[in-house]
């Protein structure tokens, strides 16, 4: 017999967020997969501790801005949205059904205000790697790095040219100092440097909406103001060890030693061999690795073809 279910809108039941959230959410991977706790002691010195109004848990900030990444939430206002409405948020952050979520103004204020201009951020980040290191799921060994194009929000139509400035390579400065030190060898002088009465520029495409894009040509690629996203991954499981954004126009390679170096120094050791696409493949890479120890694997690139 056909006939309407009854309304249960306002039926009274004995629940709680433990039993709305699936046993194989993700949340609850990541919740029993990273402590967050230390995050309350990264940032106290960020709060006034004798007076003010009661702050909101920098933990349940920082979860939601985490939460907004993972789940690709990009405005903080319809995360606050998702947050008011989806149980398996709620549980990740500590609230109860009822709990009021905090205004989207209050998140991006402490993003912008309280946050903005430190390393926190880095920080955070660089102590959950130590806690997959203290897990086994980092071997250190070997170290994977490439970049992926990010569109920037701002139309390739609307830029103008400007002159800019050539600037030296330091790969060309450390050959240029290996010089002197092999003449300086022999008993003879180093070369005298001489510097361009005027510098030498170029003409660079800068977007009139979001300057820091850069503005990306390359072969088979989207071709507009883009920015770079540089990562190096451990090979062990796939861990995110660094991540750096660049300029769209900026060259893979380019940063590349500089992050190379500057994630060793802050996880404390160095890896033994590192993979790296045909874009990496060049003279001051391939150099600087030879001098750091560090076998390079590079992808293969085909020559280019001529048109006939």
């Amino acid at each position: 017999m056909l006939k309407p279910p009854p309304s249960n809108q306002s039926k009274l039941e004995m629940v709680t967020l433990e039993q709305l959230v699936p046993k194989d959410h993700l949340v609850r991977k990541i919740d029993q997969a990273i402590d967050f706790e230390f995050i309350r002691d990264e940032v106290a010195h960020l709060y006034c501790h004798n007076n003010g109004r009661p702050a909101i848990d920098p933990v349940r900030l920082f979860k939601m801005m985490l939460l907004g990444y993972i789940f690709g939430i990009k405005s903080e206002r319809q995360l606050v949205k998702e947050v008011e409405v989806n149980m398996a948020y709620r549980w990740f952050l500590r609230m109860t059904i009822t709990e009021k979520v905090i205004d989207a103004s209050t998140l991006s204020q402490n993003r912008l205000r309280r946050f903005n201009g430190t390393d926190v951020f880095e920080r955070i980040f660089t102590h959950i790697i130590f806690q997959a290191i203290e897990k086994g799921v980092v071997g250190g060994k070997h170290w994977f790095t490439d970049s992926t194009h990010l569109k920037a929000n701002a139309n390739k139509n609307k830029a103008t040219n400007e002159r800019r400035e050539i600037k030296a390579s330091a790969y060309l400065e450390m050959l240029n100092a290996d010089i002197d030190v092999a003449r300086l060898r022999v008993g003879k002088k180093p070369f005298e440097v001489k510097e361009d009465a005027e510098p030498k520029l170029k003409n660079t495409k800068v977007s009139r909406t979001d300057a820091e894009s850069g503005f990306m040509t390359r072969n088979n690629k989207p071709q507009g103001f883009f920015y770079l996203d540089h990562r190096t991954v451990d090979g062990k499981c796939g861990i995110i060890l660094d991540t750096f954004v660049t300029p769209g126009n900026v060259n893979d390679s380019q940063p590349y030693i500089r992050r190379l170096d500057a994630t060793a120094k802050r996880l404390g050791f160095k890896p033994k061999q590192v993979g790296l696409d045909a874009g990496y493949f060049t003279a001051p890479v391939a150099e600087s690795l030879e001098r750091r120890e560090i076998a390079g694997v590079f992808g293969y690139r085909r020559p280019p073809r001529t048109k006939n």
